[in-house]
């Protein structure tokens, strides 16, 4: 398959690096030294499951040079699709189809917004890993997996086909969902109330679950999450949130999620697409998120700030 991959940072350069090493036709849309390093040297990816190096690799920033594709891997950060969305046009032809792979709910809907409904798949992945230098990225923990499926909950050729493509590569285990909107909303519950919770603390996973008033603050935050997308018709699997807690309780204690190492080191988060978008979806269904709330509301001034839309006083 010809597979664009929009974004090589942890995500992208990880899977669409296996999707690679597998023999698929990837490219890679990057930027700045993080590119010029690729295009120089090649991709390193160092993780738990198992080292491997892309030479040569295809990687651009300019998406009209590589043309229309048969899929396209969106793996930037959530507030960057909708402006993505417009940028990754030349990679869209009749028979392409778009996976967003990102930490929110509210991807595809940006995506239809462009592209309407045919081509936009419902995707979601778990791994973490991060840039480690310019063309490096390192996978530190969390079995790599991807989950994606049609937004109908039809399994079509063209599912069938990335299914497929997936299930070649080492190191990633592979899910073809029949309740897309179910997955992508249990991954919202976890990363949503670990990246909340860890920015706010500032502290990583380990010493937090063993709090018990932290733990119990955990759960209370997914059970706001969970009534929000119960109040959308989403279903959920019976048990989901102790089945994420089981999850959390077996993270490497260093653990931290990406938007809290963004707010953390001053740069653009995803706060407006997780928490805040529990609270926004959640005022507009008309379900009560006070803990999502306070942590939105709390953490949106240093966001502001990291975008360059407020400037505190010097003291």
């Amino acid at each position: 398959m010809r597979i664009a991959v929009y974004g090589a940072g942890g995500v992208g350069g990880y899977f669409g690096g296996r999707l690679a090493e597998a023999g698929e036709d990837v490219t890679f849309i990057a930027r700045g030294d993080h590119l010029a390093a690729m295009q120089a040297y090649g991709l390193k990816v160092s993780s738990v499951a198992g080292d491997f190096h892309i030479h040569p690799v295809q990687a651009t920033d300019n998406p009209a040079e590589v043309g229309p594709v048969d899929v396209v891997l969106v793996a930037v950060k959530a507030w960057q699709v909708p402006d993505v969305a417009e940028q990754m046009k030349p990679l869209v032809g009749a028979n392409t189809f778009i996976v967003p792979l990102e930490n929110g709910v509210e991807a595809p809907d940006h995506l239809i917004k462009i592209y309407g409904e045919g081509p936009v798949l419902g995707g979601l992945c778990r791994i973490f890993s991060y840039i480690e230098a310019p063309g490096h990225i390192r996978h530190v923990g969390s079995e790599p997996s991807v989950t994606f499926g049609e937004l109908d909950n039809s399994i079509s050729e063209w599912v069938r086909r990335l299914g497929d493509a997936f299930r070649r590569t080492k190191g990633i285990s592979v899910t073809v969902s029949d309740n897309i909107q179910g997955e992508m909303w249990t991954k919202f519950m976890f990363i949503c109330a670990m990246s909340g919770i860890g920015a706010i603390t500032r502290a990583p996973i380990g010493p937090l679950r063993e709090m018990p008033e932290i733990r119990a603050m955990h759960r209370d935050l997914m059970r706001e999450i969970k009534a929000v997308a119960e109040a959308r018709g989403v279903v959920l699997a019976d048990g989901v949130i102790d089945n994420i807690m089981s999850f959390v309780d077996n993270l490497p204690e260093h653990a931290t999620a990406s938007m809290q190492r963004d707010i953390m080191e001053g740069r653009p988060s995803e706060l407006e697409a997780q928490n805040g978008a529990v609270v926004r979806l959640g005022q507009a269904a008309n379900v009560p998120t006070p803990i999502n709330h306070l942590i939105y509301y709390s953490l949106l001034p240093m966001e502001l700030q990291a975008r360059g839309e407020l400037e505190f006083p010097v003291v």
